[in-house]
């Protein structure tokens, strides 16, 4: 069993989506597993070198009998984002976040850590960005951090509009190599500033 600093154990979320709340061209894939894919391209090609943040944990306890198989663990501190890289001589940061709603994200799962985090990063001049997929959608965004922090924080609101996300990020294309290229929706959402 993990559990975070503490003792406290952790139980995943698991919020399977009922027949008909996704598409056939997104069923079976992830998001993470998206980002990875499409990271894996970048990497290869050259165009970026962007990887996923690893969780974490401090084992305790190892059962060999059937192999080896963690049965203790513990989270050692909390995480801070998902990914995070180098492109065109950027440090960028970024949070992959998905949703079943259609007409906002919910704020319930970003974290205030998370957040200080994300600040810190535009603080010295990084790109600190949020990946949101609409999952019943079909939609994928790519929006700079600073305005998910906005909404968090100064209007204290509990969850961001999609219009407003529309309005600030980016739609990301789906493709095959990358599976999706998020990092040409950040040079749209750069040509902006």
């Amino acid at each position: 069993m993990i559990k975070y600093p503490g003792g406290v154990p952790y139980k995943p979320v698991t919020k399977k989506p009922t027949i008909g709340q996704t598409s056939a061209s997104n069923r079976g894939m992830s998001l993470e597993h998206d980002l990875n894919l499409s990271n894996e391209y970048y990497n290869e090609v050259g165009i970026a070198l962007i990887t996923k943040r690893p969780t974490p944990i401090n084992v305790v306890k190892v059962d060999y009998s059937k192999g080896a198989r963690i049965v203790d663990a513990y989270f050692e501190k909390q995480s801070t984002t998902d990914y995070n890289g180098i492109y065109k001589g950027r440090y960028l940061d970024m949070e992959a976040k998905s949703t079943l709603s259609k007409n906002s994200f919910p704020l319930s799962n970003v974290y205030e850590h998370q957040l200080k985090h994300l600040s810190r990063v535009i603080a010295q001049d990084g790109l600190a960005l949020f990946i949101i997929r609409f999952a019943s959608l079909d939609e994928t965004y790519l929006i700079e951090a600073k305005h998910i922090i906005e909404v968090k924080t100064g209007d204290k609101r509990r969850s961001v509009p999609l219009q407003l996300i529309r309005q600030h990020g980016i739609l990301i294309e789906n493709g095959y190599a990358p599976r999706i290229d998020y990092l040409k929706a950040l040079d749209h959402l750069l040509a902006r500033r």
